[in-house]
């Protein structure tokens, strides 16, 4: 999987000039207990009203979080930037009906993410013969040849490890380790208790060490 640029991420998702009008957020959409202050919530507030530039400040905060996500539980970046892209339009249409103190703005959208992968997944598994992508992200020009390879090599060997959990522990699993969200906040995203997404990571960690762990030699953890 190749690695974005987030600069040009947050151009292509940038929001609409106005916001459009659309049916209130149904209640049933997301279960989150009430939060404070969300920044998030003030820019989307002001996107609403008409503000641009606030806007394009949230998609880029976002964006890039919402496509990094997306990519690792599809581990097709041309599908997650699709996914990401889909998420924010209904960002912008729920806009006016926003309502504030409900649920971090983050929340919603991972939990729209989430969703909408979860839909690929299974419309992928109806289709036999449809592969991931799985190409290494590019090593790091900056250091040298072995250890950017091996860095690769990490890299891919994380992401199929990764594929290979079931759907519900790969989603834990990311939000909490990588892009490090509180159990709390993960069970809001995936609609479920806080024991649960405890369950969830506890499992798919305990998969991710038993398939990585023949690996350690041939991926450089001799000396670690």
């Amino acid at each position: 999987m190749t690695k974005p640029d987030f600069a040009v991420v947050a151009l292509m998702f940038r929001p609409p000039a106005s916001a459009r009008q659309e049916p209130a957020v149904p209640s049933s959409a997301l279960s989150a207990p009430a939060v404070g202050y969300d920044p998030d919530a003030a820019l989307l507030a002001a996107y609403a009203q008409g503000d641009a530039a606030a806007g394009a400040a949230l998609t880029a905060q976002l964006a890039p979080r919402l496509l990094r996500y997306a990519a690792r539980l599809l581990g097709d970046l041309a599908e997650a930037e699709d996914v990401t892209q889909d998420a924010m339009l209904r960002l912008w249409r729920i806009a006016p009906q926003w309502r504030a103190g409900e649920a971090k703005v983050s929340t919603w959208a991972y939990h729209v993410t989430a969703n909408l992968c979860t839909d690929r997944l299974r419309r992928r598994r109806s289709r036999p013969g449809v592969a991931l992508d799985q190409v290494a992200e590019p090593p790091d020009p900056g250091r040298g040849a072995e250890a950017g390879m091996i860095e690769a090599d990490r890299a891919q060997a994380l992401e199929l490890a990764l594929q290979a959990l079931p759907d519900r522990q790969r989603q834990a699993v990311v939000l909490r380790h990588l892009e490090g969200l509180s159990n709390p906040e993960i069970a809001a995203i995936l609609d479920t208790g806080i024991e649960a997404v405890e369950s969830l990571i506890a499992r798919g960690k305990r998969a991710l060490t038993a398939r990585l762990s023949g690996q350690r030699a041939a991926l450089g953890y001799d000396d670690d």
